[in-house]
């Protein structure tokens, strides 16, 4: 989570509003993504925005999954809110006429941070290789199983999500920094695509749990995609949506998706834990049987 300043928090937190035509985006117009300034998930992209000349901006569409929406007390207005985190955003319209699809979310430019193209919509033809960072509970178990899939060149555990403008072990495992432990991916998608990460990711952890992977608690073990580019949001947005459908877990996903922003290695000593350390008890008994499992799934993607 970022950390807010007052007015940020008057109206993220406290369902405030800024004053029309004050805000930094009201006559935005470049290319990328807006997303939730309490909690960076991606929430509209630049295509979604039109001139409504109400003092705000406005958007005629969504991202899938992102902005909750909930009837005001009176009746008279509903209230748009960010889906991961609840944070205000504004209110939506319908039947005004304004756009082709009729709708008009009206939001608060101190609701969103806005990530440029150049930032967040890489296209994967421009590169030969991408990246990818999750976080699912203890890196040492995540790097495991993703170093061994044909394609993956390199995995790095480390710290990413964080309000704090570094990161360590010992504070991130405090639960005071916010940071989640991810693995760090770069990938070649000619011979391995960001869908079969992500399979291999869901069946590698359970992601109904909320801030916990089985004995392991707290906010740094939390299930979250931090996304590259918006390709990587529509797709893990589509892929939880199918999760969901499919019914596969009795209880609601709780997987984030959060615009990537800095990451911090891990200290060196946590590379290649498991291959190093795989006679230690928690490499035997938490690690081992879940590399097991997910590399027999995906004997076939092995390297």
């Amino acid at each position: 989570m970022n950390n807010l300043t007052e007015f940020e928090k008057y109206v993220i937190e406290q369902k405030g509003t800024e004053r029309p035509f004050s805000g930094e985006y009201v006559d935005y117009d470049a290319q990328g993504v807006y997303c939730c300034k309490k909690c960076l998930a991606p929430l509209y992209k630049s295509e979604h925005k039109f001139n409504a000349h109400c003092g705000w901006p406005a958007f005629d569409d969504e991202i899938a999954g992102a902005v909750k929406r909930t009837p005001d007390a009176d009746g008279r207005r509903v209230e748009i809110t960010c889906h991961q985190c609840g944070g205000h955003l504004g209110h939506v319209f319908e039947g005004e006429m304004l756009t082709d699809k009729n709708i008009r979310h009206c939001v608060n430019s101190v609701s969103m941070v806005f990530k440029p193209v150049e930032e967040l919509n890489q296209l994967a033809s421009q590169k030969s290789t991408q990246k990818a960072t999750f976080g699912a509970g203890c890196f040492w178990c995540v790097e495991a199983i993703f170093t061994q899939l044909n394609g993956v060149l390199s995995v790095q555990s480390g710290y990413c999500g964080g309000n704090a403008c570094d990161a360590n072990y010992d504070a991130v495992c405090s639960g005071k920094t916010a940071h989640a432990e991810v693995v760090h991916i770069t990938f070649d998608p000619n011979i391995i695509n960001y869908e079969t990460l992500l399979t291999v990711l869901f069946e590698s952890h359970d992601p109904t749990t909320l801030n916990q992977q089985g004995n392991d608690k707290g906010p740094q073990y939390r299930s979250v995609i931090f996304a590259h580019n918006s390709q990587q949001v529509d797709a893990a947005n589509t892929f939880i949506e199918y999760l969901t459908a499919q019914r596969i877990w009795p209880n609601p996903i709780v997987t984030q998706i959060t615009a990537f922003d800095t990451f911090y290695a891990a200290e060196s000593y946590h590379d290649d834990y498991f291959a190093k350390h795989g006679e230690q008890p928690y490499c035997q008994l938490v690690v081992k049987p879940k590399f097991d499992k997910v590399m027999a799934k995906f004997a076939d993607k092995r390297k």
